[in-house]
């Protein structure tokens, strides 16, 4: 069994799920990267973070809109790394769905990666969680307490996984503490973000600047390894955003 508490990132490969795997490994965890299409990425991460300390980082592929494979992925972590300390459900979906045009096949794939999955992974993984004493954080959105325009299905879904988070708090209590992290302006999209919409946001926000991925990370660390009296709640990592929405 691994010494090292062992921690599960779905979604780990790429952009804050990677900030967030990289910041534990250096906090002295375990981390079980989990990705669906970025196997190279995932790889490069596992090779760097094993070259720094070996045997500490392992890739786990897996569609997490299949049902069937999310104990699957648990097992699977069980059987690498002998124990499970904490999952972050971190995979996400992310694209606009105004009214008008929305459609059914839009809405289940929103909610399926944004609630319906963290749901079924965290089922899954409560029992190893229990055994030791575990922690589970859930990757939410400063949208899912006031909607994001052109957005409703997304904010929707992300507003569910708020509640779940509370849910599965009194649920899985007294032995998992389960909490949220909402990001504000961290990243960017990938696409379909122009540089007048930016700045617009970023004058919403009293600290006037983008946040970074590692204030995230620091988060999610935070409160799986050191928050021991703390579950059911949602830090928000906005800058301040929230105030201006």
């Amino acid at each position: 069994m691994n010494p090292s508490p062992v921690i599960l990132v779905t979604g780990g490969a790429r952009r804050v799920g990677q900030a967030i795997v990289r910041h534990l490994h250096a906090a002295g965890c375990a981390v079980a990267i989990h990705y669906r299409h970025s196997q190279a990425d995932a790889l490069a991460l596992a090779g760097d973070l094993n070259a720094a300390r070996p045997d500490t980082a392992a890739t786990f592929a897996a569609a997490l809109d299949d049902d069937t494979a999310l104990p699957g992925l648990v097992d699977a972590v069980l059987r690498r790394f002998g124990r499970l300390d904490g999952l972050v459900n971190n995979a996400s979906a992310f694209y606009p769905t105004p009214i008008g045009s929305a459609t059914p096949a839009q809405w289940d794939d929103l909610f399926a990666a944004n609630a319906r999955a963290p749901f079924f992974l965290a089922q899954a993984a409560a029992p190893a969680l229990k055994a030791s004493q575990g922690a589970i954080v859930n990757l939410v959105d400063i949208y899912a307490e006031r909607p994001l325009a052109q957005h409703p299905i997304y904010s929707m879904a992300k507003a569910a996984l708020w509640m779940l988070t509370q849910s599965l708090a009194r649920e899985l209590a007294p032995e998992v503490r389960v909490n949220a992290v909402a990001p504000g302006a961290i990243l960017w999209p990938e696409s379909g973000k122009s540089a007048e919409d930016a700045a617009a946001l970023l004058a919403k926000t009293p600290l006037a600047r983008k946040g970074e991925p590692g204030d995230v990370a620091e988060a999610v660390r935070w409160l799986l390894l050191d928050a021991r009296y703390t579950t059911a709640n949602l830090v928000r990592v906005d800058g301040g955003r929230t105030l201006a929405i």
